[in-house]
């Protein structure tokens, strides 16, 4: 059933989930921590900063995986669009204690996300077979007889092409 509440809800799910995918990406490869290396004297310490990436490696990978299952959304339709939502509510779940397990303000901005992922997931589990597929404008509908000669003027060449017809065949 195609209805604009159900694009509404497929164009929140892939905004959604494409926006939380961005947000755990920046979030990521911002500086999370600072470790600091004592040495003896009279040598300064040193100041490494961590990034989330440096912290949390799998973190962008989750990023980037989410960022895919926003455009499979769009390409998928039925089952395989709802198992695509189990699996961004799973990478978003994952997300959000993983990178809460370090304060300050990036890594919460990674869990907020890790969230906008996990809803637009849910989303997807529950209303995803209700929503419009990608148009099925070229695929083939009919069978076409291979082994039939082309058999006409110029003018049919064209349509010999269009019904699948090698009119080169011999």
């Amino acid at each position: 059933m195609r209805t604009p509440r159900a694009s509404r809800q497929l164009t929140l799910a892939v905004l959604g989930c494409a926006l939380g995918a961005g947000l755990v990406l920046f979030a990521a490869g911002r500086h999370w921590a600072v470790e600091i290396v004592p040495r003896p004297a009279p040598l300064p310490e040193l100041r490494e900063d961590q990034t989330g990436s440096a912290l949390r490696p799998w973190l962008p990978a989750l990023g980037w995986a989410a960022l895919a299952g926003a455009g499979a959304l769009l390409a998928l339709r039925g089952i395989a669009r709802r198992v695509l939502g189990g699996l961004l509510v799973i990478a978003g779940a994952a997300i959000v204690p993983g990178a809460l397990t370090v304060a300050g303000g990036w890594p919460v901005l990674a869990a907020a996300g890790g969230l906008a992922v996990a809803a637009a997931g849910v989303l997807a589990v529950w209303y995803g077979g209700r929503w419009p597929a990608m148009g099925a404008r070229y695929d083939r509908t009919a069978r076409y007889d291979r082994t039939a000669r082309y058999d006409g003027g110029p003018e049919r060449l064209w349509e010999a092409l269009d019904r699948g017809e090698d009119p080169t065949g011999g």
